[in-house]
């Protein structure tokens, strides 16, 4: 099954999270600054995207106070999903991905106080604030990694969707790896989904026929197949969205960290302090904290590989 992964992840944190809804739905008081959240189709456990937007909101919770719901739709019907976090009287329900923006913008003209927030699309509806991310700065991060590092001259891009989101981590670390290393094949393929982590598995078996020795995917629980057949075949992978070192530890090298936690963490800080939400559209990058790299692991990088890393990244 396609989420085999996911339900091992799932059982040890369930009852947790179901007690969280139950919370966040029923000790909800005037005094309270509350969210709802639509996650991705591939739902919690997927150890990427939506898993980083609920540690965004766990983390406000904990430290701000904070209450919230969610829900995960896995039948692909937002509007529904939305419109039950909508009859909650949440402050804000945050949407995300380009799946979420239907609904979204169908129940913000429907409901014109609520505030919205949606990541990685763009609204021009006055309640409903939008946040992107460059994800071609970061991602070109890892491809210097990559171009740096490649013993074969030929690494690999697997994305999930065809979408404008993907494209943008396809071409950073494109980019990156022709700066690091001009003669490196690029090998780039898409999977047209974010939820198949066989065939994620599948493509990085074809890649390394092609002596790829390095494979980033931008895949969401598809990249989950990726990083664990890059294992299998004892070749190098990075994770992308979260730190993902702990999925692959002999295979992932970095991960291409976008902070989705920290953009919804700040949301609710500003609601916690009395600000309402612009409903502009905010687009976070290196500079903004909004990309970046976790640590790197398994690989030594020479002075002058490192220089170039830190220059790329802004740090000394």
């Amino acid at each position: 099954m396609q989420r085999s992964y996911r339900g091992v992840v799932l059982i040890s944190i369930i009852f947790f999270l179901m007690g969280c809804a139950q919370e966040t739905s029923n000790a909800k008081t005037d005094q309270d600054i509350s969210a709802g959240l639509i996650v991705t189709e591939s739902g919690l456990g997927d150890e990427s995207f939506s898993d980083s937007a609920f540690q965004g909101l766990e983390k406000a919770r904990d430290e701000l106070g904070i209450t919230f719901d969610y829900r995960e739709p896995f039948d692909s019907d937002y509007e529904k999903n939305t419109r039950e976090l909508v009859s909650q009287e949440h402050e804000v329900i945050i949407g995300l991905g380009y799946n979420a923006q239907t609904a979204i913008d169908t129940l913000a003209k429907e409901f014109p106080e609520q505030s919205f927030v949606l990541i990685d699309a763009v609204s021009d509806l006055d309640n409903v604030t939008s946040i992107l991310f460059k994800e071609d700065e970061g991602s070109y991060l890892i491809g210097l990694l990559a171009g740096m590092k490649t013993k074969s001259d030929t690494v690999g891009f697997i994305g999930g969707e065809d979408i404008p989101v993907v494209n943008r981590f396809e071409k950073g670390f494109k980019a990156g790896v022709k700066k690091a290393n001009p003669e490196a094949d690029v090998l780039i393929e898409y999977a047209g989904t974010f939820d198949d982590d066989h065939k994620g598995a599948s493509i990085t078996k074809q890649m390394i026929n092609q002596k790829a020795d390095y494979i980033f995917p931008a895949a969401g629980f598809t990249g989950i197949g990726v990083l664990k057949e890059a294992q299998k075949q004892g070749i190098y992978a990075f994770g992308v969205d979260s730190d993902q070192f702990f999925v692959a530890e002999e295979a992932v090298v970095t991960s291409m960290l976008k902070n989705v936690d920290v953009a919804l963490y700040g949301v609710m800080q500003q609601l916690k302090d009395g600000e309402k939400l612009d409903g502009d559209t905010h687009t976070l990058g290196i500079n903004e904290n909004g990309v970046g790299l976790a640590p790197v692991r398994l690989i030594k990088l020479t002075s002058e590989q490192e220089s170039m890393l830190n220059k790329a990244s802004g740090t000394k």
